[in-house]
C-alpha cells in the first residue's frame, strides 16, 4: 500500500486510526503513534522508562525503549496478526515518550517513574511501560497498586526476582521479594513463566519452570496461568530473558534453555480473559542484539499487550 503519511507521530490529526508512514523513514515513536503528554480521551498510553543501574550484569536496557519504538515500525500498522483488528480503530493509544530521569541520582529513580505512572493511571488510561530494566517493575506496580489494590502478578522471566530486599536497594533482581513483603502483589495467585536459575525464597509464587515450558503446549501454560489467576486484577510483565538466548541474545543477563518467541506469544494470546490493569516489557539491551532480533520480540511482545487491551475494550464497548 503506498504511504499517505509521514512523521504521523507529531502530524496525526487524532490519537486514533491507522498511520501509513513507511516501514523505512519517518519518526519512530511506538507504532508511530502520536507522542503526546495530553491524556484526555486516551484508552493507553506506553511509557518509555530508560533506566538499567540496577543490573547485575550487562548493563544497556536503559536503550530498550529506542530499540523497541524502532523494531515496531515493522508492524506497518497493518491489520495486526493474530487479532485481525487494527488496534487503533477504536482504541486511543498515544506515546508518551519517556520518564525524565537523573543518571547522577538514582535513589530518586523510584519516585519519579511511580509519579509519571501514578499521573498516566489517574486518567483512567491502560499503562504499557517499556524498559529498562526490571527494576522499574517495582514502581510501576505500586502505582498500580495504589489505584487497584493488591494484584496477582503473571511475570514471564528466567529468573523469580525475589532475592532479599531492605526496601531501599536498586535491584532488578529484588523487585518480587519487595512486592510482597509490601502488600504491592498477591503472591498467592502470582505465577512465574520461564524460570531457569533458582533463587532461596519463592513466597509460595506458583512456578512454572523452563523444563515445564518445554514440555508444555502453549495452551497448557495458559491454562494454568488463567486458572491461577482467576478473574482477579493482575499485572503483566515480560522479562526478554524468557525467552532463550537464540531468540532474544540481545540481553543483559541471558539463560540457555528458554522457549521460543512463538510459543510464548501464543501463551500471551490465549491470556484475553485476564483482567490485566497493567504491562510492561523490559530488559531489551541493543548493544549485544542481532539485526533486531531481540527488539522485534520485545516490540510484539508489546504489541500483543496493546492487542489484549484492544479485544477488552471492544468487548465492553
Amino acid at each position: 500500500m503506498a504511504s499517505k503519511s509521514i512523521d504521523n507521530a507529531f502530524t496525526a490529526k487524532a490519537v486514533r486510526g491507522a498511520a501509513t508512514d513507511p516501514t523505512y523513514a519517518g519518526a519512530l515513536s511506538f507504532m508511530r503513534r502520536q507522542y503526546s503528554k495530553v491524556l484526555e480521551d486516551v484508552d493507553a498510553v506506553v511509557l518509555g522508562i530508560p533506566f538499567d543501574a540496577a543490573v547485575s550484569n550487562r548493563p544497556g536496557a536503559r536503550f530498550g525503549p529506542q530499540a523497541i519504538r524502532r523494531a515496531s515500525a515493522i508492524f506497518d500498522n497493518d491489520p495486526q496478526y493474530p487479532f485481525a483488528r487494527d488496534l487503533f480503530e477504536q482504541m486511543a493509544v498515544v506515546d508518551y515518550g519517556d520518564v525524565l530521569l537523573d543518571y547522577g541520582n538514582h535513589q530518586e529513580t523510584p519516585g519519579l517513574i511511580e509519579q509519571e505512572a501514578a499521573k498516566i493511571l489517574a486518567s483512567g488510561a491502560y499503562l504499557l511501560g517499556l524498559g529498562g530494566d526490571h527494576f522499574v517493575t517495582w514502581p510501576l506496580l505500586k502505582a498500580h497498586a495504589a489505584k487497584h489494590g493488591p494484584l496477582a502478578l503473571v511475570h514471564f522471566d528466567a529468573h523469580q526476582d525475589t532475592w532479599d530486599d531492605d526496601g531501599k536497594r536498586i535491584d532488578h533482581g529484588s523487585f518480587v521479594c519487595r512486592a510482597v513483603r509490601e502488600g504491592v502483589i498477591d503472591p498467592a495467585h502470582s505465577i512465574q513463566i520461564g524460570i531457569r536459575t533458582e533463587a532461596p525464597e519463592d513466597f509460595g509464587i506458583k512456578i512454572l519452570h523452563g523444563y515445564s515450558v518445554e514440555d508444555l503446549s502453549a495452551q497448557q501454560i495458559a491454562d494454568q496461568i488463567l486458572a491461577h489467576v482467576g478473574n482477579r486484577p493482575c499485572y503483566l510483565t515480560f522479562d526478554i530473558d524468557c525467552l532463550d538466548p537464540a531468540y532474544a541474545p540481545g540481553t543483559g543477563t541471558p539463560v540457555a534453555g528458554g522457549p521460543s518467541s512463538a510459543k510464548m506469544l501464543s501463551v500471551l494470546r490465549k491470556l484475553g480473559s485476564l483482567d490485566i490493569r497493567g504491562s510492561d516489557i523490559v530488559e531489551v539491551a541493543p548493544a549485544y542484539d542481532h539485526a533486531d532480533i531481540t527488539a522485534i520480540a520485545g516490540a510484539t511482545v508489546a504489541m500483543y499487550m496493546l492487542g489484549l487491551r484492544a479485544e477488552r475494550l471492544a468487548g465492553s464497548r
